[in-house]
């Protein structure tokens, strides 16, 4: 249980020193530059840092006899949890931002900004993380430091398949985004935090389960096994074209790229009544005033 709480007070730690950053940065930027530079920055730092702590558990506890699944799976249920209760908007994932610009939602420019911001975050957090494994101040940390320099591909069956997994959990988990965005974070937060970890359970064997490019980019792209064009398949091209596929079941349509609805009708719920429009004609009013008599404007006798 040492490991555990040394882990779990490295998770507190990094979530309360981004929580500092977040705040100093809010006040020192502009809005748009923390919204596109700062907050991503910090929320990719945040997430890479958690994530590669948590695998370290996952990869080495279960089978040195540390602690079962269940507790790393609560683990990544919580830890998702935290982070989109503060992450403060910040999606710290390149397809998260990709369909923001897909959706009109962020320009070019600020989309460019936050995937670089994410570049940054991501490494700046493999970075401490690997030198806080340095340290050895548990068994785990010291087995994963031996073994860290020589990590092999997280890619465990073939190509075609494995980028249909990756493509597979980020259809599901942007499809769970995209209906629940608009809901209370008090619901919005706990279903997503659930799908990360019934996806990460699922998938975790066959690709290791990431669904972020960002993360896959600094977690596994070092490792020796595949080519670096294999890993931009399974980590890019699989989870951009499940947020695509995604995006168009839920919306019809992409409406960066076109308007029309390729897949829901637009006829309207409510059926307008038909009324019917009578022309009067120009001998109207006086064949009336004829029939009811002189008119007022008649002089009196």
């Amino acid at each position: 249980m040492d490991a555990l709480n040394v882990s779990i007070a490295f998770f507190f730690l990094v979530v309360g020193l981004c929580q500092a950053l977040r705040w100093l940065f809010k006040r020192l930027l502009s809005p748009r530059a923390y919204g596109c530079l700062a907050r991503e920055l910090a929320g990719s730092f945040q997430l890479c840092t958690s994530c590669l702590e948590l695998r370290m558990l996952m990869d080495i506890s279960l089978w040195g006899g540390g602690f079962g699944l269940d507790v790393v799976l609560t683990l990544l249920f919580l830890l998702f949890a935290v982070h989109g209760a503060s992450f403060d908007g910040a999606s710290a994932n390149p397809t998260v931002s990709v369909q923001e610009f897909l959706l009109l939602e962020s320009s070019l420019a600020a989309t460019a900004a936050k995937l670089l911001a994410q570049a940054v975050g991501t490494g700046t957090g493999w970075a401490v993380t690997k030198l806080f494994w340095s340290w050895e101040l548990t068994q785990f940390h010291f087995i994963q430091n031996l073994i860290s320099s020589e990590c092999s591909s997280s890619i465990y069956t073939s190509l075609p398949h494995a980028a249909l997994v990756e493509g597979t959990c980020s259809f599901l988990f942007h499809l769970v985004l995209l209906k629940s965005w608009q809901s209370h974070p008090i619901y919005r937060v706990p279903a997503l935090a659930a799908t990360v970890t019934v996806l990460t359970y699922t998938a975790r064997s066959f690709t290791g389960a990431f669904f972020n490019p960002a993360l896959a980019t600094a977690t596994t792209f070092h490792c020796s096994g595949n080519s670096l064009w294999d890993y931009v398949q399974v980590y890019w091209l699989g989870p951009l074209t499940g947020m695509f596929a995604a995006l168009l079941l839920h919306q019809g349509n992409i409406p960066r790229l076109f308007q029309k609805n390729l897949l829901y009708s637009q006829k309207s719920k409510y059926k307008i009544p038909k009324v019917k429009v009578t022309a009067h004609e120009e001998g109207d009013e006086p064949k009336r005033k004829r029939k009811g008599g002189k008119s007022s404007s008649e002089p009196r006798a």
